[in-house]
């Protein structure tokens, strides 16, 4: 006998033991099974996948029925069916082992990490996640997993530019990004709300974010706290148009990584000496006047302010991102019709016009234009840096008009450096690629 006949025996006796193992150490009383019973059914299961597929078919369901007896003995000293249903895995994973020992190792480890996490699953799902969670989870795995295998992936429209699987694929990564800055929220807590809020807020719609911590500084008088959260919704766009135009094109990613990473790490340092400097002012809440009081709580007031803003981000926000498709598409239209109209030209104005509505729209456009052919590398990136200019005119006006002067010249300032480097970062790539 081979070593190779062997290992799915030994593998499926490890799996066995280690699941009965955890199932005792987690119960006091009495359990249906074992560790050497979890550890025999490995074994069976492995058994009987070695001399034929039926066997492990009439194997499942004398399990099955023994687990159904095991429960009806048991069931009041111990209502679940944790157990029951850990031991029917344990026969499977055994009889997996047969065929693909690494796939069963890697399931048995997820499905003990399962069983061991009981405490904290049971809190999350009863005292941390809510019904709008839920709902909203249900409603991303809809979009995710059931709409998008559906559309057809072929280049329909005037001028080819719509392409049903491309444009929703950038929906689901939208309101993906969505679910990352909510969990950001909720792990971090309404201390943090307004950078959160600004982060998260940014990769749905940094204008509007803008506006809203313009219309907070305002309202609550300091200027910093919001700053730094509408400076955090600017380096949203810059992560997020990375990501969006790596979808598109790699090509086009490859020309705009290099400026986008400039004015991202800048803007990054912006934003710590902006935060810095609000937490060295005496007006930071987690400053050591805080502890000087005996750690006291921030104004009722201010901590209603920010659960309020924590709250406005909902974990799956479909119609922003719906919203941007649409954007998408009729800039993919008329900067098509710009191309073949007006030359390379015409394709930078029309991504600078879209980028007034929506940075994103205008670089996702430009890039799906050169994965064509229809403009030069070096014409997309020249786009790309068209609708980001359109775009931060559009926040440097909201940073006027809802937070007043001196949020929109600190605004304006903020952005100043990370521009700068942007520039200098794009004529340095222009200037290599000849």
């Amino acid at each position: 006998m081979s070593w190779d006949q062997v290992q799915p025996f030994l593998i499926a006796l490890a799996i066995g033991l280690l699941m009965g193992f955890e199932r005792e150490r987690s119960h006091t009383r009495r359990l249906p099974a074992g560790s050497r019973t979890f550890a025999l059914l490995a074994l069976v299961g492995v058994l009987a996948a070695s001399l034929s597929v039926w066997l492990v078919v009439a194997g499942l369901v004398i399990v099955g029925g023994l687990m159904v007896l095991a429960y009806q003995r048991t069931q009041t000293e111990d209502p679940g069916t944790t157990t029951e249903v850990a031991a029917i895995v344990a026969y499977l994973l055994g009889a997996l082992t047969w065929t693909r020992p690494a796939l069963a190792v890697a399931l048995a480890v997820v499905v003990v990490g399962l069983l061991v996490s009981k405490g904290r699953l049971h809190h999350f799902a009863r005292d941390v996640v809510t019904e709008v969670e839920v709902e909203d989870a249900v409603k991303f795995f809809v979009v995710a997993f059931v709409i998008l295998p559906l559309l057809p992936n072929a280049d329909l429209g005037p001028y080819g530019v719509l392409n049903p699987a491309r444009v929703w694929l950038l929906v689901v990564l939208l309101t993906g990004i969505g679910w990352l800055g909510y969990i950001g929220v909720r792990a971090l807590g309404p201390r943090r709300g307004l950078l959160v809020t600004g982060l998260a807020g940014g990769f749905v719609s940094a204008s509007a974010t803008t506006a809203s911590m313009g219309r907070l500084a305002r309202a609550e008088g300091q200027v910093r706290p919001p700053l730094a959260g509408a400076l955090l919704a600017s380096f949203a766009t810059f992560a997020q148009l990375l990501l969006v135009i790596a979808v598109v094109d790699e090509e086009v990613f490859a020309k705009v990584l290099p400026p986008v990473l400039a004015g991202a790490l800048v803007l990054a340092g912006v934003v710590v000496v902006v935060y810095r400097g609000h937490a060295h002012d005496g007006t930071d809440t987690s400053t050591d006047h805080d502890h000087a009081e005996g750690a006291r709580e921030p104004p009722a007031d201010d901590t209603e302010t920010e659960r309020t803003k924590a709250k406005e981000i909902r974990p799956f926000a479909l119609k922003p991102a719906l919203i941007l498709a649409g954007v998408l598409t009729f800039a993919l239209l008329v900067g098509r019709w710009g191309a073949d109209v007006l030359g390379p030209r015409g394709a930078v104005l029309a991504s600078g016009a879209a980028g007034l509505a929506d940075a994103h729209a205008g670089s996702v456009a430009a890039a799906s234009l050169a994965a064509k052919g229809d403009i030069t590398v070096d014409t997309a990136l020249l786009a790309v840096a068209a609708a980001l200019a359109a775009n931060l005119l559009v926040k440097a006006v909201l940073s006027f008009t809802a937070g007043g002067k001196r949020f929109g010249f600190a605004f304006v300032a903020g952005m100043a450096l990370p521009t700068v480097a942007f520039g200098l970062a794009l004529a340095a790539t222009l200037a290599a690629s000849g």
